[in-house]
């Protein structure tokens, strides 16, 4: 279909307008700050908070030793068509955890010589470097945008085309072990594509949803759809958190309270199956700043102290975002912290008149009793060398979803 340019010398890949093809060129950007608004906006367009610059400026200039990130703007006949984000991560041998370990040292027993001095001695060497086009931050499509006038046809070869490109010219300052196209709620067309191209798909965890049925105005309202035993445990969670004082945080109050919002998020990311990469600990006031009126932290206080905190969108296309949250593991069986945390991320899309609640990836089964449904996500990653060959298996198998049960708290139809 195209005929496209190939890599260019480091010293090159950064110039405007590098050449796809008679038709198409795209420019390069190491950082935020240098995007040209008026093309990157016209085609974000405020269609998700995860693409503004504002946001991809915090994400970049974060603690983060281990990610770089990388913008993409695509021109057709000279004007911008389609944006495309990525994210550079290097992963240490000792990362995946004991799961992990143990899926390695199943490859370890078949290539001994390749990795078991490697995998034993060095675990806090780089043993996967992923080139990923999506944030992995945040669950959901957050790679790139095109144009609809383009078709997936053309804006997924366009894509596949630069991803190729960018990758190849990463490699010039250190080896690229696989490429990621993260978190997609169908499969990316056209299939034959993306299987020429070498990409293999699996799912990953779940993105949990709650959809707000038409009419309900209230968590009381919202609940009452719910069968006896769902609402009576539903109220009894409510009166589990009576004494809790329930607050919204303003920026100055985030920032007074940082320390302690830090350290119940880290007791969440400590305890996450895979723990990729930590957020800066000035985010939430940060974000606060740049999103006012979007972004919303809820604080949970006893006795005067911060015992657990719940972090939001307001997002473009009439939904509620979950996003990070902490609560003292102590404290929640009494308090019934993160179920509460759950219900009041409902109230807060019920208040904003909101159509769903993304409620994110983990705890599925909790999650659907309140409510929410499980959507699956799609990744496709491609192996770049021998390494991300052998290990391609069991880090998908790492990432597969474990097996829960779904429940259901609505009243069945009759």
């Amino acid at each position: 279909m195209f005929a496209f340019c190939k890599p260019v010398s480091s010293k090159k890949r950064f110039l405007p307008f590098r050449s796809l093809n008679d038709d198409f060129s795209f420019s390069l950007y190491e950082k935020a700050i240098a995007l040209p608004a008026n093309d990157w906006d016209a085609i974000s367009n405020k269609n998700t908070i995860f693409l503004e610059r504002e946001y991809l400026k915090i994400v970049e200039t974060g603690e983060h030793t281990k990610l770089m990130s990388r913008y993409v703007i695509v021109y057709h006949k000279g004007k911008p068509c389609g944006i495309i984000y990525f994210q550079i991560v290097d992963f240490k041998a000792g990362i995946f955890g004991e799961l992990m370990d143990n899926q390695v040292q199943d490859i370890k027993s078949k290539r001994l010589n390749l990795f078991e001095k490697y995998i034993d001695s060095n675990k806090d060497e780089v043993l996967l470097r992923l080139f990923t086009c999506g944030n992995n931050l945040v669950s959901g499509e957050y790679g790139y945008l095109f144009d609809k006038k383009l078709g997936e046809d053309q804006s997924h070869t366009i894509l596949l085309k630069i991803v190729e490109i960018v990758s190849k010219e990463e490699k010039l300052a250190r080896t690229i072990s696989a490429i990621l196209l993260k978190d997609f709620h169908t499969a990316l067309q056209p299939v034959e594509l993306f299987e020429e191209e070498k990409y293999s798909n699996f799912f990953v965890e779940p993105n949990l949803v709650v959809e707000i049925p038409a009419g309900v105005d209230s968590v009381a309202n919202y609940i009452a759809l719910f069968s006896k035993k769902y609402r009576n445990r539903a109220k009894s969670i409510f009166k589990s958190i009576e004494g809790v004082e329930i607050k919204y945080l303003n920026s100055e109050e985030i920032k007074q309270h940082e320390k302690q919002i830090y350290k119940l998020y880290e007791g969440i990311f400590e305890k996450a199956k895979f723990k990729l990469i930590k957020l800066p600990k000035d985010y939430f006031s940060v974000v606060k700043n740049a999103f006012e009126k979007e972004f919303t932290v809820k604080g949970y206080f006893f006795e005067g102290k911060l015992i657990a905190f719940a972090s939001s969108f307001l997002m473009p296309d009439n939904s509620l975002e979950a996003h990070y949250i902490g609560f003292d593991y102590e404290l929640n069986n009494q308090y019934n912290l993160y179920q509460n945390i759950l219900y009041a991320m409902i109230d807060e899309a019920i208040k904003h008149k909101r159509s769903k609640v993304n409620l994110g990836r983990t705890a599925a089964e909790i999650k659907t009793t309140v409510g929410a449904k499980a959507e699956n996500l799609i990744c496709y990653i491609k192996p770049q060398n021998t390494i991300s060959k052998l290990i391609q298996k069991p880090f998908i198998s790492f990432l597969q979803p474990a097996e829960w049960i779904p429940r259901n708290p609505f009243k069945e139809e009759a």
